[in-house]
């Protein structure tokens, strides 16, 4: 470890970040650090961290909008991840996932021991790994990240229309704009299947974007479906395989 260790501090409540900046005057003697930011939410954070770098971020857990949870798994689209550090009051469970997947954890109220302990072997973190954040974050993210030349663009998931794989990427399309995903499209439909269908192989269609499908007929003779969907010209093909969806979805909307 070569110099202070740089901190970034994340926590909705003013006093809580209080409290941990006093805590961390109380371990400058043992651990030399500087705190080169604080951020009262998520995507504060993220914007900080877009331009600068922290050695570690102590994260709160529990925040509004977006958890320090969801907050790590976004890290891992930043070019230098910082090592993190979560703060908790509650989730004894989430606390020993944790341990399994080596990222360290301070229970509130913080005592000064546990907190030079976690920074004292701070050069031994590594950056949090987004499989293993994915399988102690039980609640599916609201937000998609996407690398943007060294920035970290959020992505509501509630305003994805569709996701379509190709090649190694997966195209997200909004009703404004496409964006490119490095994640995989089966583990996308496991996470999100309450709010996307798949209607072919290679694509996740938002349930709240289809208008409807549309029957055609090609030049082979064969009968072909689409799916329409609301603000965008795009029609996405139904694969044969996945026309029962076709099927699901009239007869949950006459049962309504």
């Amino acid at each position: 470890m070569n110099g202070p260790l740089r901190l970034l501090l994340v926590d909705d409540e003013q006093p809580a970040l209080n409290r941990l900046q006093d805590v961390l005057a109380d371990c400058a003697a043992e651990v030399p650090h500087q705190v080169v930011a604080c951020a009262s939410n998520a995507w504060e954070a993220l914007e900080w961290l877009s331009g600068h770098r922290a050695d570690i971020a102590l994260l709160d857990i529990n925040m509004p909008g977006m958890s320090g949870l969801e907050l790590a798994r976004h890290f891992t689209r930043l070019t230098h991840p910082p090592a993190v550090i979560f703060t908790t009051a509650y989730d004894q469970h989430a606390i020993e996932a944790f341990e399994v997947h080596a990222v360290d954890y301070l229970l509130k109220p913080i005592r000064q021991e546990r907190l030079t302990a976690a920074l004292q072997r701070a050069h031994r973190l590594l950056p949090p790994v987004a499989e293993a954040l994915a399988r102690v974050d039980s609640k599916a993210r609201q937000y998609l990240s996407v690398s943007e030349r060294g920035r970290v663009r959020l992505i509501p998931v509630a305003q994805v229309c569709y996701l379509k794989a190709e090649l190694k990427y997966v195209t997200v399309r909004t009703a404004d704009a496409e964006y490119l995903l490095e994640e995989s499209l089966t583990h996308l439909e496991a996470e999100f299947g309450d709010k996307l269908v798949r209607i072919h192989r290679n694509c996740l269609v938002a349930r709240s974007a289809l208008v409807g499908f549309e029957k055609a007929v090609g030049v082979d003779g064969e009968v072909h479906w689409h799916a329409i969907l609301k603000n965008l010209p795009d029609k996405l093909a139904v694969s044969r395989r996945q026309q029962h969806v076709i099927r699901e979805i009239k007869k949950g909307e006459a049962a309504l």
